[in-house]
């Protein structure tokens, strides 16, 4: 690429300003669009914002020297510019969808207005916004559902607790955070939360919201039980945003499709983040968007022509700090064991400690740690590599060694 070459990345999440970022040490001008009003943060963090730990500025991202505010509303590819909602628009040679993800809002009676908005005291949990709003609303005392129980869900439940909510959290799968722990590591979740006083419902699916003069009141599940609750957090997950490239006429499948150069049906449009798809899989973690940045800024800027995205194994972890009650898990891989593979665990009840390893034909596959992380670099690195486990690291070895991370 010439180094007068047009980037635009829309998008100021993880994803899209890194790849600005990064294309500016490298010399290559970019501008970056972003549609919140905030400067650049780290979403990842804002459950610590949530529960008093951090302030937005803690978790705030440098952001890149060319940011423009605005709503994009559309894309012409005809002649290569995206339009803003003031009425402006941007030329562009490449451009970058780093649109990210919107959380699911669950097909609930009650939970829109006639005006299609959120009643009173009825929050998403995806944005700055969101957080803030559930910060000004949070009390100690105040009644709190959170509908979810998976890795948003259990961060918001402990955030709501740790400001002094009587939090209940309603899951409708048989166990927390079951897409990313085994049932021993969700227990431990389980007994965490409700140490911190949360009242947990698994296998319960939420029916409707009940509100009075446009507030919530209460959260009605499918048996008839109600749950009294002044503020109900949506945290059920979240899908791709993908409504730019659908409008433009991309190829979009779970997400915006894209090969190894990160490109998708349009050759002059790449897509990287949450709102991406590659090889099938849309990641929907920090960790491979990251990786997607700086491969496309190896491409973008030329200093690596032949650089490829492949794929990233993804490590899925959740640190809830806190002097008094800390809380760290890990998960990666296969956490379930199919039948012939090798299985160590060490569990330590009194600390709510809890490891495991399984191993494959020789190779680590997967693993869960809850409560103490030393060896997560070691195993970590192990399961990355996917080559067979060397003959002197016996599994015990993977466990309590912490290989210098």
């Amino acid at each position: 690429m010439t180094s007068n070459t047009r980037v635009v990345v829309i998008g100021a999440g993880l994803a899209g300003v890194r790849l600005a970022r990064r294309l500016g040490e490298l010399g290559t001008p970019v501008t970056l669009v972003g549609d919140e009003e905030h400067r650049p943060y780290n979403r990842v963090l804002l459950a610590e914002v949530l529960a008093g730990r951090y302030s937005p500025d803690v978790i705030a991202l440098p952001a890149p020297a060319r940011l423009t505010r605005g709503r994009v509303t559309g894309i012409d590819r005809q002649v290569r510019a995206v339009h803003l909602a003031d009425g402006s628009e941007i030329a562009y040679d490449t451009l970058v969808l780093a649109t990210g993800s919107n959380p699911v809002l669950p097909p609930l009676r009650g939970l829109f207005t006639a005006d299609h908005v959120l009643p009173e005291g009825i929050h998403a949990f995806r944005t700055m916004d969101d957080c803030l709003g559930l910060s000004k609303a949070v009390r100690p005392g105040v009644k709190a559902v959170v509908i979810g129980g998976g890795l948003l869900g259990v961060s918001a439940a402990r955030a709501l607790a740790r400001r002094g909510a009587q939090v209940v959290l309603a899951q409708q799968g048989e166990r927390l955070m079951e897409r990313q722990l085994d049932p021993n590591a969700s227990k431990l979740v389980q007994r965490h939360l409700k140490d911190l006083g949360v009242e947990i419902h698994t296998e319960c699916r939420v029916r409707d919201v009940r509100c009075v003069g446009g507030a919530v009141r209460s959260v009605e599940m499918h048996d008839g039980y109600a749950l009294d609750a002044e503020l109900v957090v949506l945290a059920c997950g979240v899908h791709p945003r993908t409504g730019l490239a659908q409008s433009a006429g991309l190829e979009v499948r779970k997400g915006i499709v894209v090969d190894d150069e990160l490109r998708t049906s349009d050759p002059h449009i790449r897509a990287i983040g949450d709102c991406a798809q590659h090889d099938g899989t849309v990641y929907g973690l920090a960790t491979p968007a990251l990786e997607q940045a700086e491969v496309l800024a190896e491409l973008l800027s030329g200093r690596r022509p032949h650089a490829r995205y492949t794929g990233t194994r993804a490590l899925t972890r959740l640190t809830l700090a806190g002097h008094d009650s800390p809380f760290d898990l890990a998960a990666f891989g296969e956490t379930e064991a199919l039948p012939g593979d090798d299985v160590v665990q060490l569990t330590d009840a009194t600390r709510g400690t809890y490891r495991k390893v399984v191993v494959r034909d020789d190779r680590l596959v997967g693993g869960v740690l809850v409560g103490e992380l030393g060896t997560v670099g070691a195993l970590a690195r192990a399961w990355e590599s996917a080559e067979p486990l060397p003959d002197d690291a016996p599994l015990l070895h993977l466990l309590t060694n912490d290989g210098g991370s």
